[in-house]
């Protein structure tokens, strides 16, 4: 009987069709329980809706339709939800931004600084507005900090470490104890900031930064999860120094202010990839910051490449130029054609944000741009279309309205930072999204549907029934959407929020159920998926157990600068679990002669529109990929949707990987149906228990080294950086 209730509790729902779910699972969302093991999807569910009932204080009825939804993998909350959502941590005021995937901060002021590295640390992506009308309100640097690290991380017992950061100040010396915690490390950065502009100093000022408290690398992290890992942070005052030194008698630009801020996120980060997400906002006419990751790789007489390591950190964000009045044909051009060759240049057209966000200043993005506002956190929630039937509307207004329940519930947080609960007050902010759009239209519209697509989704007498369908679709559940937030806040005493709905990218959670990633349609209708670990982690071991293949990742190379090939090879630092990906309606009649690999990208612009014009209130998570010779098309096509206020706001541009190869060993590797059914029938060959989680407690002793999801919960954050072919 013991041994029936243990295998019913490690059970999950996660769909054939998920095989990326159980490592994504283990490795991102599921924590350590008290009696050592690990917590099963029914644990997470009953933590996180635990939370949810005693923050939103839920009705029996609400509390029964959320449970239902997310044990059914058709509702689900943020990412940062499932992960802290229920902790005795996460119910602590300080730490309340730790249940949020991201946020936006205008840079006003040093504070500004500091936040931003406060809510890396609990896992937050960060958004920077760093236009002039906010940077020019910070003070002009004044003084050369000269740095001199003293003791080393860790050389304090335990139980005699100091907490908080403690700094005395005697004349032009300074004396920095580093306390060891999270607001220790950020009010040390913080003060180093602080000390550039103070005018009571007379000269150079000398400052002694000790770490001597600071826990060492490997000791838990208590209450959020995860391990310590304070390798970057004895280089982190240094290089803050340098960067401030070089603006002495001014004010910092917007690439300074950038850099300050990642420099922090690079410490946090400290090789955890998990644990970052980034957008910096800058004003269109900013030519610094438009060029500011322009030959950011350099190449020696001998042709060997290296990053610039002045501006390294600068990896650590995607830029987004904002635009105040619309933009031009060639500024558009230009930008789409800057997009193509480094990533970077994106458009952002301000006006339409202000205008959905009905107030002047609300245009600042999230990480990954699915929410607007200013000074804000982002509340989201996810449905997985591909596991609903298109036929079935009362299963659809359930979803829904669970994750409008969901987000609503977060909005009785009161932050203690006065800015982020001014804004909460303000312009409380939710957003109901989904993903697995593509393959819920699939089951609803069939092959048709995609060989319309193939044609680049023209208006034509079907087109127009099809477009027409879809706006039935998203039109409705937007309704849904608003109409139970709303109710639920008239209930609560809370404002409502104006815009509640957005399409977020969806990358982790996503492979819970083997979506296909927000709006977007699936890499192919077959895969290889890979997924990043550290070498020996448990859950990848546990993988090998149960099939799936092992190789090196992309940033283990030997001497020569060759790949690895041996996942045990001493030199390997990291595995890719590699998964072979069949999308649920692949064997449609007819779905293998549709090459989705070459949709066009005015035909993913336009279904990204339909998205945006008729459930979308926030913005649209987008990623358009493109070839070279759709640059002028595309650019096009932007600016018309600009200039005749289509609801355009921003999206992201990507080249397609078979137009400009950059890296090897790619998350997705797209394949045929024999090699697809080649790899399953190894993975089944190879396979020596059909119980993941036994597996997984084979090797699960010790802490977990990481925590949670990354801050947008998107691959478009774990994709390795683009480095020199």
């Amino acid at each position: 009987m013991v041994q029936e209730l243990e295998r019913l509790r490690t059970k999950t729902p996660f769909p054939e069709t998920a095989p990326a779910a159980y490592p994504v699972f283990y490795r991102t969302y599921s924590r350590r329980l008290d009696n050592g093991q690990r917590e099963s999807w029914y644990d997470v569910c009953d933590r996180t809706l635990d939370g949810l009932v005693e923050l939103g204080k839920l009705t029996a009825d609400e509390k029964a339709l959320v449970q239902r939804m997310q044990r059914e993998l058709k509702a689900l909350p943020s990412g940062r939800w499932l992960w802290v959502g229920g902790t005795d941590w996460s119910k602590q005021p300080k730490n309340f931004s730790g249940a949020y995937n991201c946020t936006s901060t205008n840079v006003v002021d040093w504070r500004s600084f500091g936040l931003m590295m406060d809510l890396a640390m609990m896992g937050c992506g960060t958004g920077a507005v760093l236009e002039p009308k906010y940077i020019d309100q910070l003070p002009i640097i004044r003084n050369r900090l000269r740095i001199t690290m003293a003791g080393d991380v860790g050389t304090t017992p335990a139980g005699q470490r100091r907490e908080e950061t403690e700094v005395t100040i005697n004349g032009n010396h300074v004396e920095i104890h580093v306390g060891d915690s999270r607001n220790g490390w950020v009010m040390s950065y913080q003060k180093i900031l602080e000390l550039s502009s103070n005018a009571d100093f007379t000269g150079d000022v000398e400052v002694i930064v000790d770490l001597s408290d600071v826990r060492p690398a490997g000791e838990k992290l208590k209450g959020f999860g995860g391990m310590a890992n304070p390798v970057k942070l004895p280089g982190l005052y240094e290089r803050c120094a340098k960067i401030l030194t070089k603006a002495i008698g001014r004010q910092l630009n917007s690439i300074e202010c950038c850099l300050l801020i990642d420099e922090a996120a690079a410490c946090v980060v400290a090789g955890n990839i998990r644990r970052s997400a980034g957008m910096r906002q800058f004003d269109s006419h900013d030519e610094l910051a438009t060029n500011a990751k322009d030959n950011l790789w350099q190449q020696d007489a001998a042709g060997n490449w290296r990053i610039d390591p002045e501006r390294d950190a600068l990896r650590m964000a995607n830029h987004t130029r904002v635009f105040h009045t619309k933009p031009s044909l060639a500024e558009m051009t230009d930008a789409v054609r800057k997009q193509f060759y480094s990533g970077e240049g994106a458009i952002q057209w301000a006006g339409e944000a202000e205008r959905r966000a009905q107030g002047k200043g609300r245009y600042g993005l999230n990480p990954c741009g699915e929410i607007l506002g200013q000074n804000f956190h982002c509340n989201l929630a996810e449905i997985h279309l591909n596991q609903i039937d298109p036929k079935n509307t009362q299963e659809q207004e359930d979803a829904f309205r669970a994750g409008g329940i969901a987000v609503a519930a977060l909005l009785n947080h009161q932050f203690i930072e006065p800015r982020y609960q001014q804004s909460r007050l303000e312009d409380p902010i939710v957003g109901v999204s989904f993903t697995g759009l593509f393959d819920f239209f699939v089951r609803a519209f069939g092959v048709e549907w995609l060989n319309w697509w193939e044609a680049g989704r023209p208006n034509t007498m079907q087109g127009l029934e099809f477009k027409a369908k879809e706006q039935e679709f998203l039109s409705r559940w937007k309704t849904i959407v608003h109409e139970t937030v709303w109710d639920y806040c008239d209930r609560n005493g809370i404002q409502r929020p104006n815009r509640c709905t957005t399409v977020q990218p969806a990358g982790t959670k996503s492979l819970l159920s083997g979506a296909s990633s927000g709006w977007h349609p699936p890499k192919s209708q077959r895969f290889i998926r890979r997924i990043t670990f550290r070498k020996d982690d448990p859950v990848a071991r546990a993988c090998i157990d149960y099939g799936y293949s092992v190789i090196p990742s992309q940033s283990d190379k030997d001497e020569k600068g060759n790949l690895l090939n041996d996942p045990f090879d001493p030199r390997c630092t990291e595995w890719l679990v590699e998964m072979p990906v069949e999308v649920p309606w692949a064997n449609l009649p007819g779905a293998d002669e549709v090459a989705i690999e070459k949709f066009s990208a005015l035909a993913q612009f336009d279904f990204y529109m339909q998205v945006q014009g008729h459930y979308t209130a926030h913005n649209t998570s987008a990623t358009i990929e493109f070839r070279e010779n759709e640059i002028e098309p595309l650019a096009e096509r932007i600016y018309q949707a600009v200039e005749n206020d289509e609801g355009y706001i921003s999206s992201a541009l990507l080249a397609r990987f078979d137009d400009l190869q950059t890296f090897p060993r790619l998350p997705f590797e797209p394949i045929d149906k024999v090699r697809y059914e080649e790899l399953c029938s190894e993975v089944i060959g190879r396979r020596t228990t059909e119980n993941f989680h036994a597996a997984l407690e084979q090797y699960d002793a010790g802490e977990l080294i990481e925590a949670g999801p990354a801050g947008c919960d998107s691959d478009k954050c774990l994709l390795p950086e683009k480095k020199p072919s």
